[in-house]
């Protein structure tokens, strides 16, 4: 009966151990990783822990399903790192352009409107939750995308298949 017991806490402390590795934490991260492009214009934002870590949860709940490690489910040539996001068009390398695109959605070269694949705030058939998330929750969700290729390097967005 000890022996389950012991087996169970270690098995336990090792899942716990597993989640956590590859995550970095908001209060571990610096001003400067936490810094990231407001907009086209060269101006930027310091993310707080706050929205850090809300930008973190509306991601997981959300956009993690088909985002997973900043890869894209549906097209794994377009993924989220930060150069794909750049090359976009607009560019979405910036929380207003990440966000613009959460409200207004578009294929990569800009020419189509994707809003009835993609899920937005005006179709929300496609994802209810999208309904209720506030403009500074995507902003918080925006800024937690341009973090991620900061702490995770080129493993954030890995999995592009190359042409």
């Amino acid at each position: 009966m000890i022996k389950r017991l012991i087996w169970g806490f270690v098995a336990t402390l090792f899942f716990v151990f597993q989640c956590n590795i590859g995550n970095a934490s908001a209060v571990e991260l610096s001003v400067e990783d936490r810094t990231v492009s407001l907009n086209d214009g060269g101006d930027t934002v310091v993310l707080s822990v706050k929205e850090y870590q809300q930008g973190q949860r509306v991601f997981q709940n959300s956009c993690s399903y088909c985002h997973n490690g900043g890869r894209t489910k549906t097209n794994p040539n377009v993924t989220l790192s930060g150069e794909d996001l750049a090359l976009a068009e607009p560019s979405r390398d910036n929380v207003n352009g990440i966000v613009n695109f959460l409200k207004n959605p578009g294929s990569y070269d800009g020419e189509t409107d994707i809003s009835d694949l993609h899920p937005n705030t005006k179709r929300l058939d496609l994802f209810p939750g999208m309904r209720n998330y506030t403009d500074n929750e995507l902003k918080a969700v925006a800024g937690y995308i341009l973090v991620q290729p900061k702490v995770r390097g080129i493993g954030w967005g890995a999995g592009k298949v190359l042409n």
